[in-house]
């Protein structure tokens, strides 16, 4: 853009010239007075012209500079409005300008911040060093991925508030490819992450709401047992044997509730170790074999891998085994087919456990595996919540189908014991 003072010394010094020069040209020519006068006239007139078209110019230009000067202070009007900061930088990263929110969360009201670093803003605001020194690494980011880049950026400020910022970074390119500024937006999300914080704080709070809830439901109707029959034994001064059994039995309970909540709330040390899933199987069928036989279900295995080896705590996959095969024995009163299936491939251990029971709706299904959820009149709810977290801790996965009046099948997959165990160092292949 030309200087005003350059443009009027240009438009005298052309005039003057014009002048002098077409005098002394008129001058020297051979001309008749008439001739003379028509030739003054002529260079008057394109002088004329010429001022004209180079005023309308100036008047023209003039017009689009007032419109773009007005078109940029409503932009900055616009920016600076903005609870939001908000900086332009160029292609060395000088700041060349920020808006009033951002010169009042950096204190640079009374600093001359146009054409310097953030380095160099660092030296004049040494307070927020650290946080200058962040958007140094961000802008490196940005530039490197070569289009827009978000992260969150913490710093704290001379009130003593911890500031986070949601941060998003615009490098802008020439048509060759040369770096040509970079626009940097940050949202103050400050009060948004306490809020998710004290949301997410209600959130456990409200779970562990539910859980002590639910422990204490299931502790205080053995408790309550017992306390009548110590009541009563207490009146009678006598010991019922019966009420003895069943005061054990009811404590048995409370014990099987604290060691079930153990396993969830905290990890447990375990002997991990390859073991044949097939001996995992038959142990569990021998001990549910009678249970069966008594409610007329018959227990069928097809173990076409006999030699899956899963890796891990072999007691563990038991109990899990356990509670699936017990629960299947318990959905089929009047009696039915319980059939255990075992494959192997692609390094994967298969098992499906499928009983002709009554099913589960879809509605109940899918809260199956909660806390304290069950399907029984005197479960505690925690079976499949253990079973799934064993799964889980083996690195399998454990998947439920089913259909009310058709059965239920538990699908569960372990990765191949030999290659897992190879990963952990340990080879102790059973014989």
């Amino acid at each position: 853009m030309l200087n005003k003072s350059k443009v009027m010394a240009s438009y005298i010094v052309c005039s003057v010239l014009w002048v002098t020069l077409t005098d002394a040209l008129l001058n020297v020519l051979p001309v008749s007075r008439g001739v003379y006068v028509a030739l003054s006239a002529a260079k008057g007139t394109i002088f004329i012209l010429l001022s004209v078209v180079f005023l309308y110019q100036l008047l023209k230009k003039r017009e689009q500079l007032e419109k773009a000067e007005e078109n940029e202070q409503q932009l900055l009007t616009l920016i600076n409005s903005m609870p939001d900061f908000v900086c332009f930088k160029d292609s060395e990263g000088r700041w060349l300008r920020v808006n009033d929110f951002g010169r009042r969360l950096y204190h640079l009201e009374h600093i001359d911040y146009v054409g310097k670093t953030d380095r160099e803003l660092g030296e004049l605001v040494p307070f927020f060093k650290a946080a200058f020194e962040q958007c140094i690494e961000s802008d490196r980011e940005a530039w490197e991925s070569g289009t827009l880049t978000r992260r969150e950026e913490s710093f704290e400020t001379l009130e003593g508030e911890l500031k986070t910022f949601d941060v998003i970074k615009v490098p802008l390119f020439e048509e060759n490819g040369a770096r040509k500024g970079l626009l940097t937006i940050g949202r103050d999300i400050t009060q948004q992450k306490l809020t998710e914080e004290l949301l997410l704080k209600k959130e456990k709070l409200s779970v562990l709401g539910e859980l002590a809830a639910g422990i204490a439901h299931e502790i205080r109707n053995p408790l309550t047992s017992m306390k009548g029959f110590m009541q009563m034994m207490q009146e009678t001064r006598e010991v019922n044997e019966d009420h003895v059994r069943i005061m054990l039995s009811e404590l048995g309970r409370v014990n099987q509730i604290v060691s079930e909540l153990l396993v969830l709330a905290k990890p447990q040390s375990h002997d991990y170790r390859l073991f044949l899933l097939g001996e995992a199987i038959s142990y569990v069928i021998s001990l549910i074999g009678h249970e069966a036989t008594l409610n007329n279900v018959s227990i069928s295995v097809h173990n076409n891998a006999p030699k899956a080896c899963v890796y891990g705590d072999q007691n563990q996959i038991v109990q899990v085994l356990l509670n699936v095969m017990k629960n299947a024995i318990e959905a089929m009163p009047d009696g039915g087919s319980l059939y255990v299936r075992v494959s192997e491939a692609e390094g994967l251990i298969r098992l499906d456990i499928v009983d002709t029971g009554i099913g589960i709706s879809k509605e109940r299904l899918q809260k199956i595996g909660e806390p304290f959820f069950t399907l029984k009149e005197k479960g505690m709810g925690l079976g499949l919540t253990t079973s799934m977290k064993i799964v889980q801790e083996h690195k399998g996965i454990m998947q439920i189908e089913s259909e009310v009046g058709k059965g239920t099948v538990v699908h569960l997959t372990f990765p191949s014991g030999y290659a897992f165990a190879d990963a952990n160092g340990r080879q102790k292949v059973p014989s």
